[in-house]
């Protein structure tokens, strides 16, 4: 038996059901393993109100539903045909659902099942939230002269989507496929943009409730790109005849306005864990930059917004290959550009956060909302310097949270020594449970090498490698990930990779995962995906905090060089994936 077992066989069984909201079915316990060992706290993963909701251990399912999911309907281009090149700016509507697709890869499907079928585990993950200071100095939009994909039009707008995306969630009435109460909710990274305090202040505000105010600097009053003059951006409130304007670009009177205006979020209803990612832990997501040097840049009153097209896709290049991990280029061309830059209002509050910053911001009372404190992270996270951990999920299943952002640079990823140790140990001590493993890089994103500054010593371990454990290890059920913006589920042999495309990019989807037991020799994983609360529709005269989330969604669409593969196939999206049960 696993020590985490033990140790929560030693709490009195009716307290701890109370506290968590229902054992056997769909729930998070909120009971985290620490980063270096297998024993367990209780933390109570809800409020009062959630144990009333949860279902019985066991339950019979209380009937599929498809509102308020991707099964029902699908935001997409009025008239069809998806992304067109040279269509123009395309309005969104109301587009057919999803149908589930069940995949025998790994396991035949046996008749029957689904009134068989009892719930182990339910939750909703989301991915690359890219919470986005649009106004911060050190951003790399100077590149769009030589890349549009650079920057995006939409990406004001990070806030008032990711409020929406909580409101969805908090509608939904349980599981779409069993019924069962939703038991969590998990996000695998990239949750801010730019690894800055106030990025990470939105973000955590955003899931737990409360009011985000999505503007820095001078207050109200915006200083960026979008008023720069600077053709290369969308001008929402100029009559400047702008790249993106010519593409078709709707003028927008009040948008830049309404962008930073004051927002309230709900935060969600259910117990929420955090994963860290690569736009959290790097400058743009790739570069390690010194500390001091970085946040002098990014706290000063001096903002680069355009370097020539040849520079910008020499640059563009270099930073795809890896070529500069540690920036040293960067350096270079801001110092070459420092009579091109423009003024701006500083601000302390976009300093870049540090490993112990972002671990003490989870552990924040004001960020606890529905719990469990600290999304995950203990002070034991704290102590030793870990951004990994476990935590009971129910009775029978575990969650294995991974850091495989590598702090020596660049977008891809790894993980190093002593947390590949320290995986093997977890996945020992939890080998009579359900296992399920999350990160924030897929595994053939993770190929990086670069020594971790902090332990030059210390190697790195590829995805290719976590495959191979895993494989040994059969009691992993699912790697769940995100990065790639793209909707992809792949069979490992033992295990499915979920890959689940992000809520900055188009289609914008979260994904809920129901995890079942057929009772005939076979577990089954329901994934099904859901967008926004926001309408389909845009009215560009609503600058409320609907109307621009639904307006997020639709110029996320239209964002030059949007990519219509995102959403995945068929087989990437609603699916039932069958597996052996050991």
């Amino acid at each position: 038996m696993s020590r985490i077992r033990s140790a929560a066989a030693a709490i009195d069984r009716r307290t701890l059901l109370v506290a968590a909201g229902a054992a056997g079915a769909a729930t998070g316990l909120g009971m985290a393993l620490g980063p270096s060992h297998g024993s367990a706290t209780a933390s109570p993963a809800a409020g009062p109100d959630r144990a009333a909701r949860a279902g019985d251990a066991g339950a019979r399912p209380a009937g599929p539903f498809t509102a308020g999911t991707t099964l029902q309907g699908v935001a997409a281009p009025r008239g069809g045909r998806g992304h067109l090149p040279g269509a123009g700016y395309r309005r969104l509507g109301a587009g057919p659902g999803w149908q589930r697709v069940v995949r025998t890869d790994l396991a035949r499907a046996h008749g029957g099942r689904d009134r068989r079928r009892t719930a182990l585990a339910s939750f909703v993950h989301l991915t690359d939230l890219h919470l986005t200071d649009v106004q911060h100095p050190v951003r790399y939009e100077f590149l769009r002269s030589g890349e549009r994909n650079a920057w995006r039009p939409h990406e004001a707008l990070t806030a008032a989507g990711a409020v929406s995306l909580v409101e969805r969630i908090n509608r939904l009435p349980g599981s779409p496929v069993t019924g069962a109460p939703l038991g969590f909710a998990m996000t695998t990274g990239d949750n801010t943009d730019n690894n800055s305090r106030i990025e990470l202040d939105w973000y955590l505000t955003a899931m737990s409730g409360g009011r985000i105010t999505p503007d820095s600097g001078d207050p109200g009053h915006y200083e960026g790109v979008q008023n720069s003059g600077i053709r290369h951006f969308w001008h929402p409130e100029s009559a400047l005849r702008d790249i993106d304007k010519r593409d078709g670009f709707p003028r927008i009177d009040g948008f830049l306005r309404a962008a930073l205006r004051t927002l309230d979020s709900p935060g969600l209803r259910l117990p929420w864990y955090s994963t860290v990612g690569n736009h959290d832990g790097l400058s743009g997501g790739v570069y390690a930059f010194d500390r001091g040097y970085l946040t002098e840049l990014a706290t000063g009153d001096r903002k680069l917004e355009i370097i020539p097209a040849a520079e910008a896709e020499r640059l563009y290049r270099e930073e795809r290959k890896g070529a500069d991990p540690r920036g040293a280029r960067m350096k270079e061309l801001w110092r070459a550009h420092a009579r091109d830059m423009r003024t701006v209002t500083a601000d302390e509050r976009r300093a870049p956060f540090t490993l112990r910053e972002y671990l003490a911001a989870h552990l924040d009372p004001r960020h606890t909302g529905a719990g469990p404190a600290g999304h995950g992270y203990t002070r034991d996270n704290l102590d030793q310097g870990t951004l990994y951990y476990a935590f009971r999920i129910s009775d029978d299943t575990v969650g294995i949270s991974l850091d495989s952002t590598d702090p020596g640079g660049h977008y891809t990823g790894s993980v190093g020594t002593r947390q590949l140790r320290w995986l093997e140990r977890t996945l020992k001590a939890h080998r009579d449970d359900h296992v399920l493993v999350f990160s924030h890089h897929y595994s053939r994103s993770m190929k990086n090498l670069h020594r971790d500054p902090a332990r030059p010593d210390e190697a790195r371990h590829t995805g290719a490698e976590l495959v191979d454990l895993f494989q040994r290890h059969p009691q992993v059920l699912a790697w769940i990930n995100g990065h790639s913006h793209r909707n992809e589920i792949t069979p490992r042999g033992t295990f499915w990779e979920i890959t689940t495309a992000s809520h900055i990019d188009f289609p914008q989807l979260a994904r809920i995962v129901e995890v079942t037991d057929n009772h005939d020799g076979t577990l089954s994983l329901f994934t099904t995906l859901v967008e926004s609360a926001a309408p389909y529709r845009t009215d560009f005269a609503d600058l409320s905090g609907t109307g621009l989330a639904a307006l997020y969604r639709e110029l996320s669409f239209n964002a030059p060089g949007a990519r219509g593969t995102l959403a995945g196939e068929a087989a990437d999206r609603n699916t039932e994936l069958l597996l052996r049960k050991r």
